[in-house]
């Protein structure tokens, strides 16, 4: 069994750089200069942030099943980046440096595992998660 980490697509959020902080607000999102790093970890670069760099805050919907499990959260991109391409097991430096909540979910969205682990042992915690699946 293997893994592989992506980021998220680039293009969804590229255009909202473009627009002004007061309809950035009518989509919940906000601008941020990025003052500390690591501290602005980017869901499509799958790097934290360079300080002095522009971000924008917003919500994703990170699990969009129709279970209790549904659930959305805070994200930062940042600006003029590519989605992250990593190899089969590879895990970015983002992940390693971090305490992290890891959840398994089933094809019905129910969680199925749940782990709290440090970056640097994260492989060995989704191996066991998606030999269970």
């Amino acid at each position: 069994m293997s893994f592989q980490i992506s980021g998220l697509p680039a293009e969804p959020f590229a255009s909202l750089f473009d627009l002004p902080e007061k309809e950035l607000a009518t989509k919940g999102a906000v601008l941020q200069v990025v003052d500390q790093k690591p501290g602005f970890p980017c869901r499509v670069s799958l790097a934290d942030a360079e300080v002095g760099e522009t971000v924008i805050l917003l919500n994703y919907e990170h699990l969009p099943v129709y279970s209790p499990y549904r659930a959305s959260h805070a994200i930062y991109v940042r600006q003029r980046v590519e989605t992250a391409n990593l190899a089969i097991g590879e895990v970015p430096d983002l992940l390693r440096l971090r305490l992290l909540s890891v959840r398994a979910f089933d094809e019905g969205g129910m969680m199925i595992d749940a782990d709290v682990v440090h970056g640097h042992d994260l492989e060995p915690v989704l191996l066991k998660m998606l030999g269970r699946s």
